[in-house]
C-alpha cells in the first residue's frame, strides 16, 4: 500500500480536493509534504485539475515547488486517491509577512527584493513553458525560513495557454489577487 512507505506526522491544510501533511518518508527519513487527492468514483478518470498539477509540476526549476512522485492507494473505505509527494516548505508567504506583522518589525528591503526576484523568476519559468497561473497569492508561495527560497506551488488552476489564447472565466481567482482586466471581467488574461 502506498501508505506504509511514508508516516503522517501533522495535516497542515484541507481544500475541496483533499487534504495535505507533513509526512516522513520511512526508507530514507526524508521530511516531504504529501498531498492526498481524492478521486470521485461516479467521475472517469482522475480530475483535471489534478493531471494538470501533476502535468505541471515535475519541472526541476528551483522556483517552482517540486513534484518527486505520485502515488495510487485506498482510503479506509476501499476508495481510490492519489497521494503527490511534494518537497517540504516549512512555510507560505502569509504566514512569513504575518511573523513581522506581529512582531510590529518591517521586513527588510533586501529580502522583499529577494523574494521579488524568486517570484518574477519563478512566473517568467512558467510563462515562458506556456503556463498561465490562475491563482497566485501570498498562501500559495512557499517558502523556507532558514534560506527564505520561495517556490511558487498550487497550480491546480493553472492553464497551458497557446496562441490564439482561449477565453476563462474571470472569476477562478481569490478576489483580492485578481489582475485589474480580470477584476474587470475580461476573458482573456
Amino acid at each position: 500500500m502506498a501508505m506504509d512507505l511514508f508516516e503522517k506526522l501533522e495535516k497542515v491544510g484541507e481544500g475541496t480536493y483533499g487534504k495535505v501533511y507533513i509526512a516522513r518518508e520511512k526508507a530514507t527519513g526524508k521530511i516531504i509534504a504529501l498531498k492526498k487527492t481524492r478521486l470521485h468514483e461516479d467521475e472517469e478518470g482522475v480530475p483535471p485539475t489534478t493531471l494538470r498539477e501533476v502535468s505541471i509540476l515535475p519541472s526541476r526549476d528551483p522556483h517552482v515547488v517540486r513534484l518527486m512522485d505520485v502515488k495510487q492507494g485506498q482510503n479506509k473505505e476501499g476508495r481510490t486517491v492519489l497521494y503527490l509527494i511534494f518537497e517540504y516548505m516549512d512555510t507560505d508567504l502569509k504566514k512569513f509577512i504575518r511573523t513581522f506583522r506581529q512582531s510590529g518589525e518591517n521586513i527588510p528591503a533586501q529580502t522583499i527584493k529577494s523574494l521579488m526576484y524568486r517570484l518574477c523568476k519563478g512566473v517568467a519559468f512558467c510563462h515562458g513553458h506556456g503556463i498561465l497561473l490562475r491563482d497566485l497569492k501570498p498562501h500559495n508561495l512557499l517558502m523556507d525560513r532558514k534560506t527564505q527560497m520561495l517556490k511558487i506551488a498550487y497550480l491546480r488552476l493553472a492553464r497551458a495557454f497557446t496562441l490564439p489564447i482561449k477565453k476563462f472565466t474571470h472569476e477562478i481567482l481569490t478576489p483580492w489577487y485578481r489582475a485589474p482586466e480580470v477584476l474587470l471581467g475580461c476573458t482573456h488574461y
